[in-house]
């Protein structure tokens, strides 16, 4: 595997973004409110936790930049208020500081020389984490590709993401006559910059053509929808033509120890746009909380922060030869699957005697050693066990009342293999154990049945398979930045290491019927699994097994027999 292609400067690798226009009173209404209105990564400068919560609570239905949701929705209709008096006073109190923050800026206020003193001196030097976990902020990416945003979304604790949604949101827009996606600069040296435009624009020239023609089918097949439903079906269904390239909003909420550690493990990634990503935010929260990031440039231990990063960002790579070398035996080119694909692995075969001793442990009054509670389970009757678990979980009648620590007794793994679109709403559930592997083509991608249905199979085809022939060029140049030719149709291979708690949480809450089919079927496939090795347990768990037509499908034959089989299997 070949490294990236240093380039003269980190700035080559920025998105494209087109910032908004504002006039000179809308700038001045907006700007005290964040750290700059021209750049596409800014951090409110909000201190309110209910605004600033819900102005990022936006970003997944949003088109718009969320500064200007925030001039428009936030702060015009208080200053231009009329006839509405309890708004007129809140505007006069608005306007005032405004005012005051032009005068007095919120990093002037807040640049207390004392805290400031103690965060160097604790954190810096002494290397006192826990004290960074007291504080929060924000950052904003206007424009940052799907492959840059699961870079910091795979850091499991500590921040809190918020995305664009494909699923509600038009992907059709341009940025001076340019579809929204990323082009990696390093493709004009491997002469592969035109091959690469010409199949992303196609992905989206077919996402844009399909669109009529499948709401059009889809209105015909379901006259009761509305049109408003019709049109976010279409976009559900497309989704699967944007490439990991598109170009998406996305807020993240963190406290200090998570955002100095999301910038250390991007400033060498082997991806520019992660760097250039890390810059901005060591940037921008530098304005803000500088004692926070004291050590991610710390020029009197840059060798010690250098020497860090990069072991951050080298791991996968200098893994590679070894890889080679150990796997040589094994099918390291990964398997062509036809639909997606669900296994259980690994799973401890005295799980339901653990949880029950974990039950037990904490009961009023018990002071048994955790040795003599298992042993006591084990000589249970599974009527007897049955009637604890029953017992514990009583009054537990909705999916989002949340069972007890007991379940965090036992672990099980999956391994999966689902379309990249799905896969980014599993990917959210971050306390558990989930490694992915590098996005690729070879495990296949999913055909969404409405597209066949309506006849328009030849045409989304066309367009993956066109993206599909780049992404192995690039491949050859470099594995890492070949991903962002992918579409989303394609599958991606992972793994998961859970508790059972986990498992509660996850599989009742991603087969309630709002959820998406794509991962509805993966967790209903995770349950009959788990069914099959637990049942006193899953008995207990309140899984939709249901299909749904329309918005909530069924699935293709091939997943229902898949269903149908683990309805039959015992897991030896």
């Amino acid at each position: 595997m070949l490294k990236y292609m240093k380039t003269p400067s980190i700035e080559a690798f920025e998105p494209p973004f087109q910032k908004d226009e504002y006039s000179t009173d809308e700038a001045y209404r907006l700007r005290p409110f964040f750290t700059n209105l021209e750049k596409s990564v800014y951090v409110p400068l909000i201190f309110s936790p209910e605004v600033v919560g819900a102005l990022c609570s936006r970003t997944s239905r949003a088109a718009d930049d969320l500064r200007k949701i925030f001039l428009n929705e936030y702060i015009n209709p208080f200053l231009d208020a009329k006839d509405d008096k309890e708004a007129e006073e809140y505007g006069a109190d608005l306007n005032e500081l405004i005012e005051f923050l032009h005068k007095h800026p919120i990093q002037d206020i807040f640049s207390n020389p004392r805290a400031r003193s103690f965060y160097s001196k604790w954190l810096a030097q002494y290397g006192d984490d826990s004290i960074a976990q007291m504080a929060g902020m924000h950052v904003v990416f206007s424009s940052l590709s799907q492959l840059a945003i699961k870079h910091f979304e795979d850091q499991r604790i500590g921040l809190a993401p918020l995305e664009k949604s494909t699923r509600y949101v038009d992907y059709s827009d341009k940025i001076k006559g340019q579809y929204k996606y990323y082009t990696d600069p390093n493709l004009k040296n491997w002469k592969l910059e035109k091959e690469y435009r010409q199949a992303m624009d196609m992905l989206f020239d077919t996402y844009v053509a399909l669109r009529p023609k499948l709401e059009a089918w889809l209105a015909e097949k379901f006259p009761e929808e509305k049109p408003g439903v019709v049109e976010k079906k279409a976009f559900d269904t497309l989704r699967g033509l944007l490439p990991v390239s598109t170009l998406s909003q996305v807020a993240f909420f963190g406290n200090g120890q998570a955002f100095e550690y999301a910038v250390t493990r991007s400033l060498k990634h082997p991806l520019g746009e992660v760097r250039w990503a890390g810059e901005q935010t060591y940037e921008e929260l530098y304005s803000v909380t500088p004692s926070f990031l004291r050590r991610v440039k710390d020029e009197e231990r840059k060798h010690i922060a250098d020497s860090y990063q990069e072991y951050l960002a080298g791991r996968s790579t200098r893994m590679a030869p070894i890889a080679e070398k150990v796997l040589s035996d094994t099918s390291r080119a990964g398997k062509q699957f036809d639909a997606p694909n669900v296994e259980l692995v690994e799973y401890d075969k005295s799980g339901e005697d653990k949880v029950i001793a974990g039950i037990l442990y904490t009961a009023d009054g018990n002071h048994a050693s955790w040795n003599e509670a298992l042993a006591a389970v084990a000589k249970m009757s599974t009527k007897a066990k049955r009637q604890a678990i029953a017992t514990y979980l009583s009054g537990r009648d909705q999916r989002w009342q949340k069972v007890g620590r007991a379940f965090e007794n036992t672990y099980v793994r999956f391994e999966l293999a689902m379309n990249i679109g799905a896969w980014r709403d599993l990917h959210r559930h971050r306390m558990l154990t989930q490694q992915r592997q590098l996005f690729t083509t070879t495990h296949g991608y999913d055909l969404p049945p409405e597209i066949q249905d309506a006849g328009l199979a030849e045409e989304f085809t066309s367009a993956i398979d066109k993206a599909a022939r780049v992404f192995k060029k690039i491949e050859q140049h470099d594995v890492y930045s070949a991903q962002y030719a992918i579409p989303m149709a394609y599958r991606v291979q992972f793994q998961q290491w859970k508790n059972l708690r986990e498992c509660f949480w996850e599989m009742e809450l991603r087969t309630i019927p709002e959820g998406h089919p794509d991962y509805r079927v993966i967790e209903q496939m995770k349950f009959k699994l788990l069914q099959n090795t637990f049942p006193l347990i899953t008995e207990h768990m309140h899984v939709n097994l249901e299909n749904y037509d329309f918005a909530r499908r069924g699935q293709e034959e091939k997943i229902q027999a898949k269903l149908a089989e683990l309805e039959k299997m015992a897991v030896k």
